[in-house]
Order: C-alpha cells, then sequence, then structure tokens
C-alpha cells in the first residue's frame, strides 16, 4: 500500500545526503594524511578494486532489472542493496586512496585526451547528479510507492549504469599513468 506521507519523511535525510556525500568525498580527496603528519603508506593497490567494484555494480544493476522483469521482488531488492553497498565501499575507498596519494594525471594525447575528459566529466556530474536519485528510488521502494518507484527507476537505472560502467572506463584509460 502507497503511502506517500511516510515518504515524504525521509525528503530531509535526501536532500542532506545529496548534498553532504559529494562536498564530503570532494574536500576529502583534497585532503592529504601526510600534511597532518600522520604517515601512512599511499593506497596505490586500491584504484583497480575500486575499479573492480564499478564493474561489479554495472553487473548487480543489469541483474537487478532482469531479476524485477521477471517478478521476483525479493531477489531485485537484494540486489539493489548490494548495489548501494558496492556503490558505498567504492566511495570510502575512492577517498581513502586519494587521502593518501597524490592524483594521477592523465598522459594521453590528441583525440583519445579529449574523450577521456568527456568521459570523466559526464561520470562525476553524473556521480553526483545521481545521488538523489537513488535515494529517491529506494525510499519508494521501501515506503511500498511501487509506481512511482518504477517512475523514476526508469531514469535512475540508466544513469547509475553510465556511472558504474564509465568508473571502470576512466580507470582502463588512466591505469598507464599510474606511478
Amino acid at each position: 500500500m502507497e503511502n506517500p506521507s511516510e515518504e515524504k519523511k525521509y525528503n530531509k535525510w535526501i536532500v542532506v545526503l545529496a548534498i553532504v556525500i559529494p562536498v564530503v568525498v570532494a574536500i576529502l580527496s583534497r585532503v592529504k594524511l601526510q600534511d597532518f603528519g600522520i604517515e601512512v603508506e599511499p593506497l596505490t593497490f586500491l584504484p583497480p578494486i575500486y575499479a573492480t567494484i564499478n564493474g561489479m555494480t554495472a553487473f548487480v544493476l543489469i541483474f537487478a532489472v532482469i531479476a524485477i522483469k521477471k517478478k521476483n521482488r525479493m531477489l531485485h531488492e537484494r540486489l539493489m542493496k548490494l548495489a548501494i553497498t558496492l556503490s558505498v565501499a567504492f566511495l570510502v575507498m575512492y577517498v581513502a586512496y586519494h587521502m593518501t596519494s597524490d592524483s594521477t594525471k592523465f598522459g594521453g594525447v590528441g583525440v583519445v585526451k579529449y574523450v577521456y575528459y568527456f568521459i570523466l566529466l559526464t561520470h562525476i556530474l553524473l556521480s553526483i547528479i545521481i545521488i538523489p536519485f537513488v535515494l529517491i528510488t529506494y525510499v519508494r521502494a521501501i515506503t511500498n510507492n511501487f509506481e512511482r518507484h518504477k517512475k523514476i527507476a526508469r531514469i535512475t537505472f540508466p544513469l547509475w549504469l553510465y556511472v558504474a560502467i564509465t568508473g571502470v572506463i576512466v580507470y582502463v584509460m588512466i591505469s598507464p599513468y599510474y606511478i
């Protein structure tokens, strides 16, 4: 049974998280622990791990859509929770890497450089935009607003899938330039 009033109680949290998450990630990604006298080894092993997590997220999203099309709501729900968990794990590792390591500069030239920066820019922008979409879509599901859930999921899914896939592409393109 739909419950719009229950959905509304989550709206403040959605707004707060949609603002706080990208701001905190942006700030922490520029903070270096070494600047505060904290001696840590650079976590240079993380980029291939979090790129793999992005790839796994893409597959989980696809399987979740297949599950719901087959009317397997329980599997769909579990897969979507896994996709959210994977995305959170990605963010934690991304921030940890950037707090301990210098950013890697892309070394490609010519057309490939423009392709890389286009993919990177759209990946970053959509990774910010997708946060409220994922949260709203999730809240509509847990509050049993399935018609509204389906409407926004049709937007959320391709955006989230694009972010997951381009995360892998960005890694593959920049990986030759890691030190």
